[in-house]
């Protein structure tokens, strides 16, 4: 029963939320390596910004990124999402494609941002999340971003739905009870393939392509090589969010659903939210995958949300709270 309220609280958004249009102003951020970002603005002349990050397979026109954007605009927030790689409807440049650990990306589009924003905060879901995360450890770890630009102003941080162990989280979402999801994602993933294929002539190797039905197939056949990984396992490992979590420096929250049908166990890292102050875990009984419905204009992640970011927390993580 509680996983059937899971896929329920997760289906529902998806297939009767109706959200007002965000009236986005796209710009193009040219990267070093030669690629591209399309960035969707919202201004409204707020001084404070929000870089929101979707999942996989998602876009700045999702339903979860535009209620957000809505949502944060009514207390005085600019947003800007970003569309990874490949995901704003037109094929990225390079033989690369985007991938869960893309956190070099998404500090491009931070320090981009912080020519113009002096207060900024990052709202992540799902594969996002993951990146969010992964992109703060490894800011908290150094000390600094990119060595060229300053530290950028960050306020804090919301990450919801988040596979911060990709390992787990992929075995997870290929048993029978989620092959529902697998075989959206693999359609969109499949088609990205055939795409590359065509714009990259002989370099990738479609045989069998239709056979490919889970995560670890298709991260050992595409994912991993093209971006640089040995195999699957490599990438999962060096891709996962949760060996960050340790050296978060600014109030982040990580809202994970116990009735999320993505998630495993290990994607609930409750230890590294006892031992870091700055990172706090929230496991509410329901709320399934990035859903957290509430009757109104306003998802409960959206309302929680914009509460952590008005007021980040200066004491121990909590965990389990409900919201």
């Amino acid at each position: 029963m509680i996983m059937l309220r899971g896929h329920l609280s997760t289906m529902y958004p998806t297939l009767f939320r109706r959200v007002p249009p965000v009236p986005w102003h796209r710009e193009r951020l040219e990267l070093p390596d030669g690629d591209f970002l399309d960035l969707d603005w919202f201004r409204k002349g707020h001084p404070r910004l929000v870089i929101l990050s979707h999942g996989l397979e998602g876009h700045a026109n999702a339903h979860y990124i535009r209620g957000m954007a809505l949502a944060l605009e009514r207390r005085g927030y600019d947003a800007l999402a970003w569309n990874c790689r490949g995901c704003s409807g037109e094929p990225n440049r390079l033989l690369r494609s985007y991938h869960s650990g893309v956190s070099d990306d998404l500090s491009a589009v931070v320090n981009h941002a912080a020519g113009s924003y002096p207060d900024i905060s990052l709202v992540g879901f799902s594969l996002g999340g993951n990146i969010t995360l992964k992109y703060l450890g490894e800011l908290g770890a150094t000390g600094k971003g990119d060595p060229s630009p300053p530290i950028p102003p960050l306020r804090g941080a919301v990450t919801f739905s988040v596979p911060c162990d990709l390992a787990s989280s992929s075995l997870q979402l290929g048993r029978r009870q989620n092959r529902i999801y697998m075989k959206r994602f693999m359609t969109g993933l499949k088609l990205k393939i055939r795409q590359k294929a065509a714009q990259f002539p002989g370099q990738i190797d479609l045989t069998d392509l239709d056979k490919v039905k889970t995560f670890a197939d298709f991260d050992n056949r595409y994912t991993a090589p093209l971006n640089g990984f040995l195999n699957a396992t490599d990438y999962w490992q060096k891709a996962s969010s949760k060996p960050f979590l340790k050296h978060i420096h600014i109030p982040t929250l990580l809202i994970n659903a116990l009735n999320d049908p993505f998630l495993a166990p290990p994607c609930f890292p409750s230890e590294e939210a006892d031992r870091n102050q700055n990172f706090t875990l929230e496991s509410p009984p329901s709320g399934g995958h990035v859903g957290f419905y509430a009757p109104g204009c306003e998802y409960s992640s959206e309302t929680r949300a914009a509460q952590f970011l008005e007021n980040p927390p200066s004491g121990p993580a909590r965990e389990n709270e409900r919201f």
